[in-house]
C-alpha cells in the first residue's frame, strides 16, 4: 500500500514535469503516452540488470526527442522490484523507441533476468502544472 501510494505520487509528479506550451497543455498531454513498467528481476542478476537499464534510459532520453522520461527506480525494501516511469511525446515516439539499437540491446541483454513484467497505461491528471515541477530541482 505504502509503495503504491508513493508510486502514484511519483507518477503524478513526473507527469507534471513535461515542458509544454502553457497556453495549450491539454493538447500536448492528450498525445502523450505514459506507462509504468512493473518488473521483478532475478536477484542474482540485479546489479547487471540495473547497469544495463541505466544505460538504456540515459541513451533514450539523450538521443530520442520524443522520449520525455525513462525514469527507473526500485523498491527500497525489495530492490528486485523495479518500476520504470515512461513518458513519450506520442505513440509515434514510443513505436520509434522500440526500434532503437539501445532498446533492442536492453531487451535482448536482460530477457533472462526478468522474472515478470506488467505494463500499466496511465493518463495525466494535472497538465497545467507539468512545465513547472522540475524547475525546482537543481542537481
Amino acid at each position: 500500500m505504502k509503495t503504491n501510494l508513493a508510486l502514484c505520487l511519483l507518477v503524478l509528479t513526473m507527469l507534471m514535469c513535461v515542458s509544454c506550451d502553457p497556453k495549450k497543455p491539454e493538447s500536448i498531454a492528450s498525445d502523450m503516452m505514459v506507462r509504468i513498467a512493473e518488473l521483478e528481476i532475478e536477484p542474482s542478476h540485479f546489479e547487471e540488470y540495473k547497469a544495463i537499464l541505466i544505460e538504456e534510459a540515459e541513451a533514450s532520453v539523450r538521443l530520442e526527442p520524443g522520449v520525455i522520461s525513462i525514469f527507473p527506480m526500485f523498491e527500497i525494501e525489495n530492490p528486485t522490484q523495479v518500476r520504470i516511469l515512461e513518458i513519450y511525446a506520442n505513440e509515434e515516439a514510443y513505436l520509434s523507441h522500440l526500434k532503437t539499437a539501445h532498446f533492442e540491446h536492453y531487451k535482448t541483454a536482460t530477457a533472462k533476468m526478468v522474472i515478470s513484467l506488467n505494463i500499466l497505461d496511465m493518463d495525466a491528471m494535472d497538465t497545467l502544472t507539468m512545465s513547472k515541477i522540475f524547475k525546482k530541482v537543481d542537481l
